[in-house]
């Protein structure tokens, strides 16, 4: 039912050396899959407002002596919440995030301001809940209003990625 985070992270074309953010990190599925992507050369950013799931994190790299993954304890829908400087980062992952952001065009502009020109943004949200997983009907974002919204923000559409039967995934450019 889930989608899976190394199966998403193959198809964003990450490598050696790149820097990533993970905005809304929660368990650190998708830190840890894009740690090993990007190697000992690479870094990632796994940003949190959630205190515990900050310090749960960090526990877990500790124990598995991961050293390219910083958790930062953060707020991805305010501009410079996520202490990350500006134009830095080669590539964003917002996953099962955006459908509960009470500032949705905040978060996508602090995802901007820190991208770097050509750097990809993967979005992954609900298409559909079931059997109580996941967000209410009304609280998912269809996969148009998440374009259009990525769109007036001066992104640019790049694809649509195959994730599972209750997810969509697309990826955006900023240029």
């Amino acid at each position: 039912m889930f989608s899976n985070p190394e199966q998403n992270i193959l198809q964003l074309g990450l490598r050696e050396g790149m820097k990533v953010a993970d905005f809304g990190a929660g368990n650190g599925a998708y830190s840890l899959a894009a740690s090993k992507r990007v190697g000992h050369t690479g870094h990632v950013y796994a940003i949190e407002v959630q205190k515990d799931l900050v310090r749960k994190l960090e526990s877990e790299i500790k124990e598995l002596h991961i050293s390219n993954i910083e958790c930062i304890w953060g707020n991805i829908e305010k501009m410079h919440g996520s202490k990350i400087a500006d134009s830095s980062m080669d590539m964003i992952i917002i996953s099962n995030v955006l459908f509960q952001a009470e500032d949705k065009i905040g978060l996508i502009d602090e995802a901007k301001r820190i991208l770097k020109k050509g750097g990809k943004v993967l979005v992954i949200d609900w298409l559909v809940s079931s059997d109580g997983v996941g967000p209410a009907q009304s609280q998912s974002i269809k996969e148009e209003v998440l374009n259009n919204l990525f769109l007036k923000r001066g992104y640019k559409f790049l694809e649509k990625i195959s994730t599972s039967s209750h997810h969509y995934g697309i990826i955006f450019t900023h240029e």
